[in-house]
């Protein structure tokens, strides 16, 4: 009887994914926020868009900016842990190697049945790193470029977001009514996504829609009730 080949499938584009989260979230927080809180404040439409415009470019940068630097220091810090790695297993080999046997022992094998491993480990330099940065360290080995990729993908990703609420105020000239259509769209598009970020995370897309939707409208309910205080 022939043997159905089993493939697992696993999700690997986290940090991307990652990303867009970020980017998009606050997309759609900070600007519906914002539009909100102007509203109960001002009446004309096109200052609240063009305060949306404004403040889109700015966060879209600085968080852009926040990616950029988050992803090369974790690159700066894997490059010197890797360094130290090297270094320590020329000048403690036997510490290093005691490490790589204590590491086996969490996993239920004594020294004895480790012992293989260790010493095909210390023949082989680069990949006796490898297993250090990757079992004691728990570090992977950062994506080429990855600065620049997680940069554009969370300012794109908070244009995208920025451009859903700001949209009802281009619409429509009475910024009352464009609040009300702003509040259902923006509404609408954080339960779309926090149950495409559920889906992706394997949290409940339920319960990852009403908590996305929770938090962007208690934001903007927050900025309409200050604005509208203070005004």
């Amino acid at each position: 009887m022939p043997l159905t080949p089993h493939t697992e499938k696993h999700f690997t584009a986290g940090e991307l994914v990652r990303d867009i989260v970020i980017g998009m979230s606050d997309g759609l927080t900070v600007p519906f926020a914002l539009a909100a809180g102007l509203t109960g404040a001002i009446a004309q439409t096109h200052l609240i868009v063009t305060a949306g415009v404004a403040e889109i470019a700015a966060g879209s940068i600085a968080m852009g900016l926040g990616g950029y630097l988050a992803a090369r220091g974790d690159a700066e810090h894997y490059a010197s842990e890797r360094v130290r790695e090297q270094q320590e297993i020329v000048t403690k080999p036997e510490a290093e190697a005691q490490e790589v046997r204590d590491i086996f022992k969490t996993y239920g094998l004594s020294d004895e049945e480790s012992a293989t491993v260790v010493e095909s480990l210390r023949r082989r330099p680069k990949d006796w790193v490898d297993f250090m940065m990757r079992f004691e360290l728990g570090l992977e080995a950062p994506e080429p470029g990855r600065e620049w990729k997680s940069a554009v993908t969370i300012a794109s990703a908070y244009i995208v977001g920025g451009i859903v609420p700001l949209s009802a105020y281009m619409l429509l000239a009475d910024s009352r009514q464009a609040l009300q259509l702003s509040v259902l769209v923006t509404l609408v598009a954080l339960a779309f996504f926090g149950g495409i970020k559920a889906r992706f995370t394997g949290v409940p897309v339920v319960r990852g829609a009403v908590q996305t939707t929770l938090i962007g409208g208690l934001a903007a309910a927050a900025a309409f009730g200050i604005a509208r205080l203070i005004s």
